[in-house]
Parts: structure tokens; sequence; C-alpha cells
């Protein structure tokens, strides 16, 4: 989607501070002892509660349609984690990803991960560089920037700190559809790719793997995405309009605690 008004833009805005406020009942959720499936309950009753949709009911092949309102994804488990009834323990990563469809039809999409309890150096190592990494990157959505830029700064800060970022999932474009044009993957070389215009919408993301092997595997639901390694892994996901000389944050979380 491309942003061509102010009034649109203004609108896309108050979209993405609901997402944002609900999104922060879920962190506020996020605590030992919670249970997933309850803090999925609850995203679905705060979709009522505000007369929006949820966007990832429904998703994927008809065969196999995503079931729930978020995706959490503990630990090892990268990304597209289904809620379960396993209490969250002191020390786990939580990554907690949540959209909506406004009245509008406009999308969202966004991730925070946080550790249950204070985390151990290395995870909070963990969560500072993937954290950072996103919102540099993020900050590169500027008209005339290509999408190398945002993915090599990505791959750059994670590998830097001797991590990696997953390969086979990636960023995108986002508006009245909760995919779209142009993909951005969490690798790749800077100055390549397509150019960002002015007003796209898009989702800026990477899931890092606390640990030099980025490989991952799919479980037998078709959907739990976990590291071969059996590291730890931290996601972050921001939406962002591209700006003529800056980007502009339409989910306003990135001060976000980390625990």
């Amino acid at each position: 989607m491309i942003i061509n008004s102010d009034h649109q833009l203004a609108k896309y805005q108050v979209v993405g501070k609901l997402s944002a406020a609900i999104l922060w009942q879920l962190w506020e959720a996020t605590v030992e002892g919670a249970i997933p499936l309850d803090i999925d309950n609850l995203a679905q009753r705060l979709c009522q509660k505000h007369g929006v949709k949820p966007a990832f009911k429904g998703v994927g092949a008809k065969k196999n349609p995503y079931k729930w309102t978020t995706c959490i994804s503990v630990n090892d488990t990268v990304v597209h984690g289904i809620p379960t009834s396993i209490p969250l323990q002191a020390g786990d990563l939580v990554k907690v990803d949540f959209g909506l469809i406004s009245v509008e039809g406009f999308y969202t999409d966004h991730c925070f991960t946080k550790s249950i309890g204070e985390p151990s150096a290395e995870d909070l190592r963990l969560l500072q560089v993937a954290r950072r990494s996103v919102q540099e990157a993020a900050r590169l959505a500027v008209a005339g920037k290509k999408v190398g830029d945002l993915s090599h700064k990505m791959q750059f800060l994670a590998e830097q700190a001797g991590f990696s970022t997953v390969k086979e999932f990636v960023g995108h474009g986002i508006g009245y559809t909760m995919h779209d044009e142009p993909q951005i993957p969490a690798w790749g070389r800077a100055h390549q790719g397509l150019t960002l215009k002015r007003g796209q919408v898009l989702c800026v993301e990477s899931q890092v793997i606390a640990s030099p092997d980025d490989s991952v595997y799919m479980e037998a639901d078709g959907w739990t995405i976990k590291a071969n390694s059996g590291a730890k892994a931290a996601m972050f996901e921001y939406m962002v309009a591209v700006g003529e000389k800056r980007a502009i944050f339409l989910t306003p979380t990135l001060d976000w605690p980390l625990f």
C-alpha cells in the first residue's frame, strides 16, 4: 500500500496506536505463570471490544488455516508459535506477534519479545541486539533507499554479535492486505533491491537466533518454526510508512521494556 494523503496517514496512525495499545495489554499479561492460550483469548476479547478483527485468523492454506489471534513463540520457537496451555516460566523469552484489521480495512502486524523475569546476560544481549537491528533498519525506510539497505542492516548487526537472522521468513509491505510488496528479508546486500517510495507502508522484522546456525524446521502442526540449534530466538517487528526524509513509525512501541 502507498499512503497518498496526510488524511490517510493520520487515519493509519490512529489504527497503529490502537493496535499498539492492544499489544501493550498483551505485554502486561505476559508474565510468569501466564498461559499463552489465555493471552490469546485476551487479544480476541480486546479486538471485539474495539470493533476490529484479528488479522491472523484464517490465513494460510485452506486445509490448515491459522485459528488463533496471536502467535506466541517461546524460547527456541522462532516464529508462528501456536498459543499453548503451558505456563510461562522465569527465564523464558516470549515473542508475541499480533495484528488487526480496522473498520477502514487497514491491517496491522507487529511483534515484541519479552523476558519473563530479569534475563541472563546472554539473553539480554540477544534482546538488545535483535531490537536494535530492527529499529535501525526501520529508520532507513526513507524514499530513495533500497530494500537491501534495511536487509543488510539487520543481518550485519545480528552477525556482528555472533547471532544469525532467519532467512526463510521476511518483512513485507502491508495495507489493505497483510502481505504486500515489497518483501524485506533480514539479510542481504546494501544498495541492492527495490527502491523505496514515499508513502509505502512496511512491516520491518527479523527473527534473530542466539547462534551462528540460522537453520530452522517446521513442526508437524504446519505452523510452529523452531531453531535447529535449540538456541533461543528474539523477534521484533515495527510498522513504518516510508517518509521523504525520515521513517514514520505507525506502531509506537520503540521504547517498550524488554522484561
